[in-house]
């Protein structure tokens, strides 16, 4: 009888230790590229936008016409211009989200494949912004405009989407992982 208590106490002690739920190498194949790729992305999609589009008529480049086209706006606030001309509390706010994000990844216990493209991809987000405000004085550059007739949604970047992206890949854990744990958790039968 001693044996499964101490089975148990190992088991107990395991699930104690921090470093057990570190990321494997798969969670950070994952992490480290999305995140770095998709800050790289954004940042010379904006380069190339804010080079390119003022060489065309009118600084706008209709892409699917009553719909979608790429503008040049820049935003001094956060989501929905929120914040504004707060320049410095959004560099800190972005410092703190990305420590975040990457403490959550390495120290969170982030197993779920899923959970680790999301946290890369909310890192790429926040790291593209966040040049922006800490080396454009301030200044989040924005191009991609959707639309219908004269109803527009706010302009926004490839960081933009890549948060949006993370944060929606979030909540569909979330909604699955309830389902997830029932389905491998143990079943109990009552004594009689």
């Amino acid at each position: 009888m001693t044996a499964p208590s101490s089975s148990k106490n190992i088991q107990e002690k395991a699930c104690r230790n921090p470093f057990r739920r570190l990321p494997d190498l798969w969670g950070h194949l994952l992490f480290w590229p999305i995140a770095m790729g998709g800050a790289a992305l954004d940042l010379w999609s904006k380069k190339a936008i804010f080079e390119w589009l003022p060489t065309v008529p009118y600084e706008k480049y209709v892409v699917i016409d009553g719909f979608f086209q790429l503008i040049l706006r820049e935003n001094s606030g956060a989501a929905f211009s929120i914040a504004q001309g707060q320049r410095w509390f959004l560099v800190g706010i972005s410092c703190i989200a990305s420590v975040a994000a990457i403490g959550i990844f390495l120290f969170g216990g982030v197993q779920r494949r899923i959970t680790q493209i999301a946290m890369g991809c909310m890192l790429a987000g926040i790291s593209g912004n966040f040049y922006d405000r800490a080396f454009n004085n301030g200044l989040v550059r924005d191009f991609l405009d959707v639309y219908v007739g004269n109803h527009h949604w706010p302009t926004f970047n490839v960081a933009d989407s890549l948060l949006c992206i993370g944060v929606g890949l979030l909540i569909l854990t979330n909604f699955m992982a309830p389902q997830a744990d029932q389905t491998h958790a143990p079943r109990q039968t009552a004594a009689r």
